[in-house]
């Protein structure tokens, strides 16, 4: 049974369009012929609605539409790589803490989400199966523990996030039912959520195959924290697992002056490894270890979150922020826990991709 050793690299296309290039020795190589050749076998890919303002403006953050995604996902179909498509139902970012409505869905009451939600999803998994680029799995929603498409879908209405839910559910399964459909909390340390979200998740009749569990150190626990849960919700719903998003520092340096998540504030009580390039590979390698020791091979695989983003795209534009109601700076945030140094050279964290 393959063990997913995968990568999100949604930004890549942005990133190559502003001039970005990838080296792996000393040497340029294409992207995605780099991961190949590095051992990752799952790629994971993002989908937005429509991630431009009225205007036209692109928000920034890979501005992953249907065609960039397609690029993407083609070039990974040609390395002979899986690919996992993941909703965010939204123009722009989805996660825990905002799950807006794309514009054009703005309005509606519950009926009519549920048949956008299947329109949309069936929509796009057909057109990607026409074009020849079936994803073998599909998220439907991202990081959907407190809902989505709010507030129709915020939580704690189960019922009306359950009805969302099947609706992409029931796109997916009737666009092709040998995909593999995969539900995703964030805080993969928290064994209480996973236990209560999908006890509701069994109740309302959720029909699907994967648990995807996001992992980051600084905020979701421990790594014992983790492997209690994964053992604890493999065993309980008799489901596979991939911690579908994970990362971790090489460096608390910044790019430019540019402002990371990843800082010195973010460490309070954990930091299960030094924010080196040799930390980074080592705490990768533990948590292979953790997912492969899950009993009856239920942990299969884990994720390394936007593992190309170093400097050049920016997680939103000034058109990006007004969607979803923030002010900040432009520019790459992300790049120092990345799987390459700010000059585009991969780290050693690779190991990890064909020892974990």
């Amino acid at each position: 049974m393959t063990f997913y050793r995968g990568a999100d690299v949604s930004t890549a296309d942005e990133l190559e369009k502003k001039g970005v290039l990838f080296y792996d020795g000393g040497q340029q190589e294409d992207l995605f012929a780099l991961l190949s050749n590095k051992g990752v076998n799952m790629i994971r890919l993002r989908i937005w609605n429509d991630p431009y303002d009225e205007n036209g403006n692109p928000y920034g953050g890979g501005t992953n539409d249907y065609d960039t995604t397609a690029r993407l996902a083609r070039r990974a179909k040609e390395q002979d790589m899986e690919f996992l498509l993941d909703f965010h139902y939204s123009d722009f970012w989805a996660d825990p803490g905002k799950q807006f409505p794309p514009k054009a869905w703005r309005g509606l009451d519950l009926a009519r989400l549920e048949v956008e939600v299947y329109d949309y999803t069936y929509g796009v998994i057909t057109r990607l199966i026409k074009e020849g680029l079936r994803p073998g799995m599909v998220q439907v929603g991202n990081e959907i523990t407190n809902g989505l498409l709010w507030d129709a879908g915020k939580m704690p209405d189960y019922d009306n996030m359950a009805r969302l839910l099947k609706s992409g559910i029931r796109a997916v399964r009737e666009a092709d039912s040998s995909i593999n459909i995969m539900l995703h909390l964030d805080f993969g340390g928290n064994n209480e959520l996973y236990r209560t979200w999908f006890d509701k998740a069994l109740e309302h009749g959720l029909d699907f195959d994967t648990i995807g569990l996001s992992y980051y150190p600084y905020w979701h626990r421990t790594l014992d924290d983790l492997s209690s849960n994964m053992n604890d919700i493999a065993a309980r719903y008799n489901k596979d697992l991939i911690v579908v998003e994970t990362a971790y520092g090489f460096t608390l340096e910044t790019a430019s002056g540019a402002k990371m998540v990843l800082e010195e504030s973010v460490f309070k009580d954990y930091r299960p490894y030094p924010i080196t390039p040799e930390g980074q590979r080592d705490f990768l390698l533990e948590l292979a270890k953790r997912i492969r020791a899950v009993p009856n091979g239920r942990g299969r695989g884990f994720v390394y979150w936007e593992s190309a983003w170093i400097p050049g795209s920016t997680w939103a534009t000034k058109a990006g922020m007004k969607y979803i109601g923030v002010e900040g700076e432009e520019g790459s945030n992300w790049g120092n826990q990345a799987l390459f140094d700010f000059k585009g050279n991969a780290l050693p964290a690779w190991e990890a991709f064909k020892e974990g």
